[in-house]
């Protein structure tokens, strides 16, 4: 089953690459870094749902 923390880490991770590809495309350093930063934020909150969802397969 998956959780909406999941979801919204993939969900993150997308923008943020897509982000990252623009600034890379345009030039644009800050944009870029953003895009890193959002795939960061995506990947620990899907990890976030990873581990919630397994406690609560466990209990």
């Amino acid at each position: 089953m998956v959780n909406k923390d999941q979801v919204a880490g993939v969900a993150k991770q997308v923008k943020g690459s897509v982000k990252q590809a623009a600034g890379k495309a345009t030039g644009d350093r800050r944009t870029q870094t953003e895009g890193m930063a959002d795939k960061a934020t995506g990947k620990v909150q899907k990890a976030y749902g990873d581990v919630k969802d397994k406690v609560k397969k466990s209990v």
